[in-house]
């Protein structure tokens, strides 16, 4: 079942959503709250929402989706989603088979993990289990964000490859930027350092990504703690210091 939300303006039932499940919301200035609120408005007119396998996909549901979603594009702009067309909402999570890198070159392991979103290549799907979006928004503390992680995965495709480095606007910001973000990606996959990121941050590159951007916006002070030089990159690319937004 396919539902494309009909254009209108976002109502008071719609705002008490908003503010119940953006991270960080009380932290963000008026000013803030309204360009988020925009964003989030005009999300829900732009992509396309499907229920999966005849799940009830409610309104309250899509706003809960697109306010998250609007964070990270707060201050970049929503032509970072232009490669979202489709969002597709199931009941829950599944279990499925992951093929990764071995310690040893040549060598592939095979693992069980629970598939809470997935963000498909090209103009493909954004695909999200609604029991994780519900877990997520109700523990940020554990800095993990099904919604922002997949959207995350869409703002680095918009170059048209998932490598773990978004577009940038000049050669210098992009090489800084690969640059600290090797080094971090090193350091976790040795385990050599402290790191403030999940540990499936060291699949590949545009996982690390996704996980440092969604740790970005749940647990902000504690990256910038942690991963200073990281957390700085990511506030230049975002244009966003939510760790500076609240108290210490």
């Amino acid at each position: 079942m396919f539902r494309r939300r009909t254009r209108r303006s976002l109502e008071d039932p719609d705002h008490v959503v908003v503010a119940g499940v953006v991270p960080g919301w009380d932290h963000l200035s008026p000013s803030e709250q309204d360009i988020l609120l925009d964003h989030t408005d005009r999300l829900l007119g732009t992509f396309r929402w499907e229920a999966a396998k005849g799940f009830d996909l409610t309104d309250q549901m899509c706003v809960h989706v697109a306010a998250q979603a609007s964070l990270p594009i707060m201050s970049i702009g929503r032509d970072f989603y232009r490669r979202v067309g489709t969002v597709i909402v199931r009941p829950r999570s599944v279990r499925r088979t992951r093929v990764s890198d071995g310690p040893v070159p040549g060598v592939v392991e095979e693992s069980s993990m629970v598939l809470a979103g997935e963000a498909a290549d090209g103009d493909g799907p954004v695909v999200l289990a609604w029991d994780s979006v519900v877990s997520d928004t109700r523990h940020p503390g554990r800095a993990h964000n099904v919604v922002i992680h997949e959207f995350a995965h869409k703002i680095d495709l918009v170059d048209h490859i998932f490598d773990g480095t978004p577009s940038f606007g000049n050669d210098e910001a992009r090489l800084r930027w690969i640059e600290v973000c090797n080094e971090a990606f090193d350091r976790l996959r040795s385990g050599s350092g402290p790191s403030g990121l999940n540990g499936y941050a060291a699949t590949n590159p545009a996982e690390f990504f996704a996980v440092a951007t969604e740790t970005f916006f749940t647990t902000p002070v504690a990256l910038s703690e942690t991963e200073p030089d990281l957390y700085r990159e990511l506030q230049s690319f975002f244009r966003q210091d939510p760790a500076g937004r609240q108290p210490h």
